[in-house]
């Protein structure tokens, strides 16, 4: 069973509050909050969704690199990761 499935529960509750964190955004934007406020709470978001993408992308790690199956599994999970780190890093 893959990490996504079997921490799916945990995932998405971190998505969900990443949600109410964008219409935190949305509603201190739609109230003419001062910038800082808005910058703050950007920068909660930019914090949070780097925790979720850190944490899936560690089980990742784990489960499809260091516990593989075959060498050509191990391999394709490290490119698929390094793949991603690439976009993630631009």
């Amino acid at each position: 069973m893959s990490h996504t499935i079997r921490d799916g529960e945990k995932l998405l509750a971190r998505v969900r509050r990443l949600k109410g964190q964008m219409d935190a955004v949305e509603r201190a934007l739609v109230a003419e909050k001062p910038c800082g406020e808005v910058l703050q709470l950007l920068a909660s978001i930019r914090g949070a969704l780097s925790g979720l993408t850190g944490e899936v992308m560690e089980a990742h790690l784990h489960e499809h690199v260091v516990h593989a199956e075959s060498e050509a599994e191990r391999a394709a999970a490290a490119e698929e990761l390094a793949a991603v780190l690439r976009t993630y890093i631009r």
